[in-house]
């Protein structure tokens, strides 16, 4: 065991707190913008002062141990309050600055956010912005995250929420596609056809459907199937265009084949519901200060977003 004075060890301690976080050491080396070997290093080194193993090694992941589990726990909300005092600190000096780390979902993000991100930073010459592609739902407070982008339909109490725009989902097939087959009339007539859906548990996939006739509401659910399932609103999006079969996107997938005319809407005067959510929010977990980062980033989110993505050529 070292005797080294607990005050040397803070930013080892916090190193700990990040692998926890991360789960690797390759990540952890990542996000705290330092080599593998430092991190491997410094936590070496807590262990030895420590007296006890703080982490446990596999071949194919690194998990805290029972103690570093405790002490990444302890120390946790003490660095987070470190961060949003420094952070509030920073503020004072009247712009934004700072890395802002932001996770989207990989179809919005390719084809609304990057193509608009350019004006932000042009604008807010000291904020870096890292952007994480990932259409999984990620802890923000734990994985480091200061905002998401995400489709939700209710938000966490532990969270706060901007909402952005309202979205809606379309139903698509290529003119190819159409050509070869009698276009679906009703809901019903898409069991005669191939359909390429986002997957949905072990389920037997369906969509559901809702129309306004006569002054009433009226709400169908069909089963479905096809050739190609994918948990990507672009991937679906490409097949259908190679006529491959009809699809139901969101609207910010669908948005640029249908203006250009690539895709058309089927079943226009129905519409679907239940598969995607129909707001599109930034979020980020509850804090008491706000960096001014976030707060402009969010309004800038607000202004490139708040028409949303519903402009299509021949709307019904």
């Amino acid at each position: 065991m070292e005797d080294r004075n607990v005050e040397s060890l803070w930013t080892h301690v916090h190193w700990l707190v990040v692998l926890g976080q991360q789960g690797s050491y390759t990540a952890a080396a990542a996000r705290l913008g330092v080599s593998k070997a430092s991190v491997s290093q410094n936590i070496a080194e807590l262990e030895r002062s420590a007296g006890v193993a703080l982490v446990r090694r596999t071949t194919r992941s690194v998990r805290l141990t029972e103690a570093g589990q405790r002490l990444a726990d302890e120390a946790r909300e003490p660095y987070e309050r470190i961060a949003h005092t420094f952070a509030s600190v920073r503020d004072l000096a009247g712009s934004p600055r700072g890395l802002l780390r932001v996770t989207a979902p990989v179809a919005l993000a390719r084809q609304q956010l990057v193509p608009r991100i350019a004006g932000f930073l042009r604008a807010n010459p000291q904020v870096r912005l890292e952007l994480d592609l990932s259409d999984r739902l990620s802890s923000l407070a734990m994985e480091g995250f200061d905002l998401a982008i995400r489709h939700a339909a209710a938000v966490p109490d532990t969270h706060v929420a901007w909402k952005l725009c309202e979205t809606r989902s379309v139903l698509v097939a290529s003119r190819a596609y159409l050509r070869h087959r009698t276009a679906p009339a009703e809901p019903g007539d898409l069991g005669a056809h191939d359909c390429l859906y986002y997957p949905r548990a072990h389920d037997v996939p369906t969509w559901t459907f809702q129309s306004e006739r006569r002054g009433a509401s009226e709400r169908v659910t069909v089963p479905i199937a096809g050739p190609l399932a994918a948990n990507n609103s672009e991937a679906l999006r490409d097949a259908a265009m190679t006529g491959l079969g009809i699809a139901l996107l969101p609207d910010f997938s669908a948005q640029s084949a249908l203006k250009s005319g690539r895709l058309v809407r089927v079943l226009p005067r129905w519409t679907p519901v239940g598969t995607f959510a129909e707001h599109l929010y930034a979020i980020r977990p509850y804090a008491s200060h706000v960096p001014l980062a976030v707060t402009a980033f969010v309004q800038f989110l607000r202004d490139a977003f708040k028409d949303g993505f519903q402009q299509f050529d021949g709307d019904e």
